[in-house]
């Protein structure tokens, strides 16, 4: 009797065991959970994009700046003066192409003349040439007297003279055209170079472009910066995610969209809703494969334990603690496929 009752008492632990297990089992499968986690948030290197000295510097490290503010000033003197010097060339090289359209404007008056007096005068010239050309015969025939050829000669050198002159004329006032032109194509040149100088005006302030916390601030009012050099760090606080470790075996239930809770290990009283924005499709592998530079590197051991390969899973915080959240804060992440 009492060896049939321990052999009861065995048999139902045995299956409350496997229940138990079977539902820690579909517990794991169903809800996937994981502390391999950390906060983080989108990041940018605050870098000027012209060279200077730093003459104002309003924010200080860790600070929260919103968006649009001031970040820090370049000392403007020198991109000032490069943008006064090109609108003086402006202004010079406009007063030239004033005064030389005017004197084109005479050119042309003076070559419309010509040009209708070009035909008149090659009339003249051919009439002249045709004269000198039957009289010259009739001099040694003693037909004409040497003084009507000189007459003719005269004559002849004349419209020649004048035809010249009236198809110079015109030429000269193609040209003047032509140097117009090339005046106006050195105006769109130095507006060009007055539109850089007024970029590189307005890049001598240095303004927050979204809501964040500044970060590694390393420099003060005083320093020289270059263009393209990073002067700190701005963390975007205006979206929070955890980047959650997930074996693959875990993966086949987690799609974009899936919900997910969320806690920090800095205060676990406190739970914070997410959802999938992502899952990486790629990781370093640590077992002798080829490396793919730039893929985020997760350890496949702990301890002597060879596990399954985890691949990062990218939440999106949906309610963050701005006061809690801080980017690398260790983290727990569950999540609750469909």
């Amino acid at each position: 009797m009492f060896k049939n009752k321990q052999k009861t008492t065995l048999i139902v632990l045995t299956v409350a065991a496997l229940i138990i297990l079977a539902l820690v089992v579909w517990r794991i499968d169903a809800r996937p959970r994981t502390d391999d986690a950390y906060a983080y948030a989108d990041t940018i290197t605050v870098s000027p994009e012209v060279s200077g000295r730093i003459l104002v510097q309003p924010v200080r490290d860790n600070q929260l700046v919103q968006k649009d503010a001031l970040l820090f000033r370049i000392d403007p003197a020198t991109y000032e003066a490069a943008l006064k010097q090109a609108q003086a060339k402006l202004a010079g090289l406009n007063r030239q192409i004033e005064l030389t359209q005017r004197s084109v404007n005479a050119q042309k008056f003076s070559a419309g003349s010509a040009k209708a007096s070009i035909a008149s005068a090659q009339a003249d010239a051919k009439k002249a040439a045709d004269t000198l050309r039957r009289l010259a015969p009739l001099l040694s025939q003693g037909f004409a007297s040497a003084e009507e050829v000189d007459q003719a000669r005269a004559a002849n050198a004349s419209a020649q003279s004048r035809l010249q002159s009236l198809q110079l004329q015109a030429k000269q006032a193609e040209a003047a055209v032509s140097g117009v032109d090339a005046l106006v194509a050195q105006r769109a040149e130095i507006e060009a170079q007055i539109d850089i100088a007024k970029l590189n005006l307005e890049h001598t302030e240095v303004r927050a472009p979204f809501t964040g916390r500044v970060a590694s601030l390393k420099t003060s009012i005083g320093e020289f910066v270059s263009a393209g050099k990073p002067v700190f760090t701005l963390i975007d606080t205006t979206h929070w995610y955890v980047i959650a470790n997930f074996r693959e075996t875990e993966l086949k239930n987690i799609q974009e969209g899936t919900p997910a809770r969320v806690w920090l290990m800095s205060d676990t009283g406190k739970t914070f809703d997410g959802q999938v924005d992502s899952i990486s499709y790629g990781v370093l592998p640590d077992d002798g494969g080829s490396i793919i530079a730039g893929l985020p590197s997760v350890k496949r051991n702990i301890n002597w334990v060879h596990v399954s390969q985890r691949f990062p899973v990218k939440i999106r915080v949906t309610n963050p603690d701005p006061h809690l959240f801080r980017v690398g804060a260790s983290a727990v992440a569950t999540l609750q496929p469909r």
